[in-house]
Parts: structure tokens; C-alpha cells; sequence
């Protein structure tokens, strides 16, 4: 008479049973690893600071994602006033970091470290700082505070993708060949980065020599009307527009000389602004 051995049987289910579950866990550890390794949307990343800090900059962050991964990472910004980009001018050593003594290295160079480490982690969060301006022990040779560059790259992946703007990077300047019959002549320079407008400055060269126009305005040596708004802040206006607009084409004029009714608080004739602005691009174009 053959007799079944239960507990053998038992035996084999459960260990069958364990032999699956490990499979499982297995199969899914390998599947989270795969998400984790692709955890971006393939595209270009891009985001600005809303307006320039009291240096005069104001910050940029673009990524490269492909196969999930973040493979290109740039920091870079704008100056108030137009003109190089804050990587090219520290480069070139118009910045001048060391030159100004207590600097590890040029700035462009610790902005390449801090993009060697979001590279690195794949993760803009993972950086910690010591103090509230944004300085960091987690990566060797930076000394610059880099918080502004991580909450951008966060920002930006956080967005998603986007296409790049219009323009060809670089920094772009027109002015006008003669002076005009009021003793001004104008000049417009305009920074581009991820193909956008994100710094422009409008300002004038007086034919008898001294302080610009907006210099003159700020501290009242050119008053337009008593009581009126200053040149300085109706030109900024009329540059935010640009910034917002993307377009020097976008704008409409109310009179020959050139007013238009499309910028809030905007009194002064612009016409000369745009044509400008136009003649600045005109390389820039794709």
C-alpha cells in the first residue's frame, strides 16, 4: 500500500511558492531600476529668474534630457545691461572674480562643477546647502553660492519641456548712425540664451559727451515734464515688453512719431526702441 507524504508535498508547494515570490520581487526591483534610470521626458529644459538680483544678473538654467537622463546641463546669466552672457564675460575675464580677490577659480569654472553635479545625481533637489545664500560643501572647488541654479534646473524639469526660442544665443547690439536733432542718438543691446530675450537695455549717447541718458534720468539731470514719469522707468518698460513679447515686431504705433498705446504707463515715443531692436536680431535670426 502506497502512502502520500503531506509534509513532503507542503514541503515543495511552500518552496515553490517562495522560489515565485522571489521571482516577483525580483521582476519588480528590475522594473523600478528601469524607472528610475528614465525618470525625464526627453527635451530641452528651460528656465529664467522673473527679474535681476542686486548684481545686476539675473539666471538661467537650460537641460538636455535623452533616454530619460539629464545629459546636458548649462548655468549661465544675463547682465542688466545687455551684452556677454555672465559665462563669457568670466571666461574672458571681464567678470574678474580672482582678479577681485577670494575666489577659488573664475566663476564660469564653478558653474561647470555645479553642472558636473546635476549631472552626476540626475536630481536638483539632491544638493544641500550651509547657509540660506546658497552655499555648498557637496561639491569640490565651488565657492559661489549655486542655489539659483538648482531651484532653476528644478523648476525647468518640473515645467517640462519646451523648444528653444527663436534666436541664436549670444548678445546683440544696434545704434543709431547719426545724432538726432535733440543732441541724442540711441543704442539698443540684447542678451539671448535657449534662443530667448531675456536681457535688453535702451539707452542714449549725448553728442556733447557725459553720463547716458538713463544715468541723466535717474539722478534728474534729464526731466522730461514736471511731475511726469522718468525716462528710466518708461524705458525699462518698454524693455520688459520686448522680454515679454519675444518680438520687436509686436508692437502698434498711434502716430508718425512713433507713441503707442500698448505699454501701460508708457508716455514717450518707442518707435526708435524697436527699430532698434529689429536691426539687433536681424543676425540673431535662425
Amino acid at each position: 500500500m502506497n502512502y502520500i507524504n503531506y509534509n513532503f508535498i507542503q514541503d515543495l508547494l511552500g518552496e515553490l511558492t517562495m522560489k515565485k515570490y522571489m521571482i516577483l520581487i525580483s521582476i519588480v526591483l528590475v522594473l523600478g531600476s528601469g524607472c528610475s534610470k528614465n525618470k525625464y521626458e526627453d527635451g530641452f529644459y528651460f528656465a529664467a529668474e522673473d527679474s535681476f538680483s542686486e548684481s545686476g544678473y539675473k539666471y538661467v538654467a537650460m537641460l538636455e534630457v535623452e533616454d530619460g537622463q539629464i545629459v546636458d546641463a548649462v548655468w549661465n546669466g544675463a547682465y542688466i545691461e545687455g551684452g556677454p552672457d555672465k559665462v563669457t564675460r568670466s571666461a574672458s575675464g571681464q567678470y574678474g572674480m580672482l582678479a577681485r580677490g577670494g575666489a577659488r577659480s573664475e566663476w564660469d569654472e564653478q558653474a561647470a562643477l555645479a553642472e558636473e553635479f546635476l549631472l552626476k545625481t540626475q536630481d536638483p533637489t539632491a544638493v544641500k546647502y550651509t547657509d540660506e545664500e546658497g552655499h555648498t560643501d557637496d561639491i569640490s572647488g565651488v565657492s559661489i553660492h549655486v542655489k539659483e541654479f538648482f531651484i532653476l534646473a528644478d523648476k525647468a524639469l518640473k515645467a517640462g519641456p519646451t523648444k528653444r526660442g527663436p534666436y541664436i544665443d549670444g548678445a546683440y547690439h544696434a545704434e543709431e548712425p547719426e545724432f538726432a536733432a535733440n543732441g541724442w542718438k540711441y543704442f539698443v543691446d540684447i542678451t539671448v540664451l535657449g534662443g530667448n530675450i531675456v536681457a535688453v537695455s535702451w539707452d542714449g549717447i549725448n553728442k556733447e559727451g557725459g553720463d547716458l541718458k538713463k544715468t541723466r534720468s535717474k539722478n534728474g539731470e534729464y526731466v522730461m515734464v514736471e511731475g511726469g514719469t522718468p525716462w528710466h522707468v518708461q524705458a525699462e518698460a518698454v524693455q520688459n515688453n520686448i522680454i515679454k513679447t519675444q518680438d520687436p515686431t509686436k508692437i502698434t504705433y498711434i502716430d508718425d512719431a512713433g507713441h503707442t498705446d500698448d505699454i501701460t504707463g508708457v508716455s514717450i515715443h518707442v518707435i526708435e526702441f524697436y527699430e532698434l531692436a529689429e536691426k539687433a536680431l536681424e543676425r540673431a535670426r535662425r
